[in-house]
């Protein structure tokens, strides 16, 4: 599958890896849910609101 116009430092919509969920669900099993889940200790240590700075 090749692109329809070349990519010149911009990035796709959508990366190998998106593609190959696609065809084959998160683990290799089409059509089943990812079973990954975040655990209580990573939420908390998560930020909830990131300040990515300020340009200059």
């Amino acid at each position: 599958m090749m692109p329809e116009k070349p990519i010149n430092g911009v990035e796709p919509e959508r990366s190998e890896d998106d593609i190959q969920r696609a065809e084959l669900g998160p683990r290799g099993v089409p059509g089943k849910a990812s079973p990954a889940k975040m655990t209580p200790q990573r939420e908390k240590k998560t930020l909830k609101h990131v300040d990515f700075g300020h340009p200059e």
